[in-house]
């Protein structure tokens, strides 16, 4: 199965994103005052939904059951998958 770097690129990014969203989630679940780690928090939620985004365009649906658009055919079927790869 071959991908393009482009395709690898968007999930290692993506990954890095998530590593930050998890670790800024456990820090928040013990400091939910802190307005700085908040703000970066939702800067980071954007990123990620930017990042989704601009892949689903380019190589189709990251997540099933209504979270990723369809556009105008179901693509779902398409492989790869990300756990594919």
């Amino acid at each position: 199965m071959s991908v393009s770097s482009q395709y690898y690129h968007y999930l290692q990014e993506l990954q890095a994103v998530d590593f930050v969203l998890v670790d800024l989630t456990l820090y928040l679940d013990t400091h939910p005052n802190d307005s700085a780690a908040l703000a970066q928090f939702q800067q980071f939620q954007k990123r990620k939904a930017n990042l989704m985004s601009q892949f689903e365009a380019k190589f189709g649906p990251l997540q099933q059951y209504g979270n990723s658009p369809t556009g105008e055919s179901w693509a779902w079927s398409n492989t790869p998958w990300p756990w594919q790869i």
